[in-house]
């Protein structure tokens, strides 16, 4: 049995960023979840589509873990990160850490955590575990999950181990803040970074040319769905309650840039502050009309997502400009 003393178990809007507080604040680096967000170069957006989905997914972020990979390699933190195929490896990499006094992050699939109340399977998950009994692990979760929440051992096993879409290995994790280290110089360089993959993206699923795709096929979804007063509103939910801190992670980079203005004295970002201030807005009226036509089910009236489809083209046009601008600071 070891569970650790001052860990801040408050929990916060996303899950990745919620683990690396509970890590960075455990090691001296106290840092706000929009912070966190940005600095790790989080955001991002996605149109996914895939066989046997009943809807597309909007995704508003940076794949999994790559946020703390983005954050380690801007701070200069030491990131020590296990995997394994080996369920007694797995133990030992996560019980090891605690026993020595750090606190662990872990990549697992939420479906099996005893806490959870909607039993959907996302192997992106992420917590930070900070104590073990005989029967249970002890973890910090988002708010909206609980904060400081327990789950039992096996379940927590079944966790780590699931395979399927973003999954990991037992993926585990511990982090190393140097002496001095200045978070404030990583400002520039994770905006630059975040402003240049969203404009480069590769194809046209990603970026703000993504965002013009969902547009477009947004306006089909009626007729895509065989249940639009289920699906519907699930994917207004995921948009923003998911974990997402609102507005599709939008919110997030909007505070993070605000952050940013008393540090960095830059028309660019005050610029680009009131521009991603205009699209959380419109994220979050996106949902509502996308909920508001799953309320209405009827096959054939497409009113509400054509009036989504006309605000993602202008969501398109918000963001490229703002990230246009942030890529010349």
């Amino acid at each position: 049995m070891a569970i650790l003393e001052n860990i801040d178990a408050r929990g916060m809007r996303h899950c990745e960023t919620t683990a690396l507080g509970v890590l960075l604040k455990h090691a001296g680096l106290d840092l706000s979840e929009p912070m966190l967000f940005g600095l790790g170069s989080g955001l991002s957006f996605i149109y996914w589509d895939a066989k046997g989905m009943d809807l597309p997914l909007l995704g508003g972020r940076v794949k999994p873990f790559e946020l703390t990979k983005n954050l380690s390699t801007t701070l200069g933190l030491a990131l020590s990160v296990a995997e394994t195929s080996s369920a007694r490896k797995a133990w030992h990499n996560v019980a090891a850490p605690i026993d020595s006094g750090r606190p662990v992050g872990l990549q697992l699939d939420s479906y099996h955590l005893d806490y959870f109340t909607t039993k959907v399977h996302f192997g992106g998950h992420v917590v930070a575990m900070y104590g073990y009994d005989d029967d249970h692990a002890y973890l910090v979760d988002t708010e909206q999950q609980g904060g400081a929440v327990r789950t039992a051992l096996d379940s927590l096993a079944l966790a780590r181990s699931e395979r399927g879409p973003m999954t990991a290995k037992n993926r585990s994790f511990t982090i190393t803040v140097p002496p001095a280290v200045s978070w404030q110089a990583g400002i520039v360089p994770a905006i630059r970074s975040c402003a240049t993959a969203f404009l480069a993206a590769p194809i046209a699923n990603l970026g703000h040319r993504g965002i013009e795709k969902a547009a477009g096929q947004v306006r089909k979804w009626m007729s895509r769905t065989g249940d639009p007063r289920r699906h519907l509103p699930h994917v207004a939910l995921l948009m923003e309650r998911g974990g997402t801190g609102g507005a599709l992670f939008r919110n997030l980079y909007r505070d993070f840039l605000g952050e940013c203005a008393d540090h960095v004295e830059s028309g660019e970002i005050r610029t680009a502050h009131r521009l991603y201030g205009e699209a959380a807005a419109l994220w979050t009226d996106v949902a509502a009309l996308i909920a508001k036509a799953g309320e209405t089910g009827e096959a054939g009236d497409d009113a509400y997502l054509n009036q989504a489809g006309d605000l993602l083209l202008d969501l398109a046009r918000i963001e490229k400009d703002a990230m246009l601008t942030l890529s010349s600071i």
